[in-house]
């Protein structure tokens, strides 16, 4: 079943000390590294080429094996998969590798990661060895690996487009309409609220940083750019404060609920009924499969609610891609590999059926193992469908070098205004300001 890739939960894997000027160039997309190009020129290596491959995704050897035993004998290219924990572990990991020039030739890294391993030269420029990959995802998504610049740090293998998922049998009991603009999201919970005061339409929580992020870049946020040769923090910016405002009002006024997700309590509030929907991403339905058993062939799934009548955007939650690093000797060759693993028809499939993933190349997102509905969902035979619909229209994203120190500070900050009750807009304006604080204390130059 598909599924979210850890979000960055520490510190732990930026590097303190102030970067060289060509890193936090190309950080910026300023310049090109001067490591980024194929080490081998683009010409034809001569003999067999090894390379070796870090990556948490469940099953990755089993589609390994495709490649070795396939394209990857006939080019003489072959892969060595070396199982990895997810998130900050990962990337200190890689970070740690690279300072001794010892790094894997391929890594899978987080959306938001990228800007980080950038900044600390590790990633390669591979835009000279993907060919039309570009066209086999959506914009939003392929994004993520460029940086909004010309290179490109990695081929996307998974994404996480939103939706909201809901109780229709208990939409129908209550008369309650799928809301189609956040303003209509508003009303239902409060319409819910006075005809079932012990139900919540849904819960804001704190804990996991990424849905906040998600809202906010479907809503037009933008938390890093690039003004020259400058960083520019945005996280304060009109669109997430909106965001940050419509649900700190709802958590004031008690419309909502304000509990923390992947709790005890929150499975048992899904599993009762207590809370009828949840925003959340593809990969929703292995949660709500281990989270409320007893609601099964009961939720219905449909577009994230809107900020305008008629648009028709979303936001990704989760994601990660195959990059190419610095230190490789054989960056073309693993570039191929990499764009071999994430748009090859039966790489993907393989990726879907032993890695449950959600195949952030459009034609894998309802074929194959998506061709049917998950069996929690067995109800709503278009659920592919309708979520491929729904992942063309992903938001950009805009990561930097310190999303963690901005994750961090808004599960503290936010954490303690949901359970307070208290002003949403000065967590917003602490999680400002302590990521440029941070970026500062690095040594990246920052526009006020």
């Amino acid at each position: 079943m598909p599924h979210r890739s850890a979000p960055v939960r520490s510190k732990s894997h930026v590097l303190p000390h102030r970067l060289v000027a060509v890193a936090a160039a190309a950080a910026l997309g300023a310049t090109a590294l001067t490591a980024c190009g194929s080490s081998d020129d683009g010409e034809a290596e001569s003999g067999p080429v090894s390379l070796t491959y870090w990556s948490w995704t469940p099953g990755m050897d089993k589609v390994v094996d495709l490649w070795n035993d396939g394209p990857g004998k006939k080019d003489q290219i072959s892969v060595t998969f070396k199982k990895q924990a997810s998130g900050d572990t990962l990337v200190t990991k890689i970070l740690t590798a690279h300072k001794a020039h010892k790094a894997p030739d391929l890594v899978q890294a987080e959306y938001q990661a990228v800007p980080t391993l950038v900044s600390n030269d590790a990633l390669a420029d591979i835009s000279g060895e993907v060919g039309d990959a570009k066209g086999k995802f959506a914009d939003g998504v392929w994004q993520q690996t460029t940086l909004g610049t010309d290179a490109v740090y990695g081929i996307p293998q998974d994404s996480g487009p939103m939706m909201f998922y809901y109780r229709a049998d208990l939409f129908k009991k209550y008369g309650l309409q799928v809301p189609k603009t956040w303003d209509e999201f508003a009303r239902t919970a409060r319409t819910l609220k006075e005809k079932a005061p012990d139900r919540d339409l849904t819960t804001f929580s704190a804990n996991d940083s990424g849905l906040f992020a998600g809202l906010a870049q479907q809503a037009g946020a933008k938390w890093w750019t690039t003004s020259g040769d400058k960083w520019k923090v945005g996280i304060d910016d009109a669109a997430t404060r909106k965001v940050a405002d419509f649900w700190g009002g709802l958590v004031e006024e008690g419309a909502i609920d304000n509990q923390p997700m992947y709790t005890p309590a929150w499975n048992k509030a899904l599993n009762t009924g207590k809370q009828i929907a949840w925003v959340s991403a593809v990969w929703a339905p292995g949660t709500l499969t281990t989270g409320a058993p007893d609601t099964k062939g009961k939720w219905a799934m449909a577009p994230l609610p809107q900020w305008s009548a008629g648009d028709d955007v979303t936001g990704n939650w989760g994601g990660s891609s195959t990059a190419v690093t610095t230190d490789s000797k054989h960056q073309a060759a693993a570039a191929k590999f990499a764009a071999w693993l994430n748009t090859d028809p039966k790489a993907l499939a393989a990726l879907v059926k032993e890695g449950g993933i959600y195949p952030a190349a459009t034609a894998a997102q309802t074929s194959g193992a998506l061709a049917q509905p998950p069996a929690y969902f067995a109800n709503q035979p278009d659920f592919y469908t309708t979520a491929a619909g729904i992942a063309k229209n992903t938001a950009p994203s805009a990561w930097g070098p310190n999303v963690n120190v901005a994750y961090t500070t808004f599960r503290d900050a936010f954490g303690v205004a949901a359970k307070d009750k208290s002003d949403f807009g000065a967590a917003l304006t602490k999680m400002q300001d302590e990521t440029v604080a941070d970026l500062k204390k690095q040594g990246f130059e920052v526009a006020e």
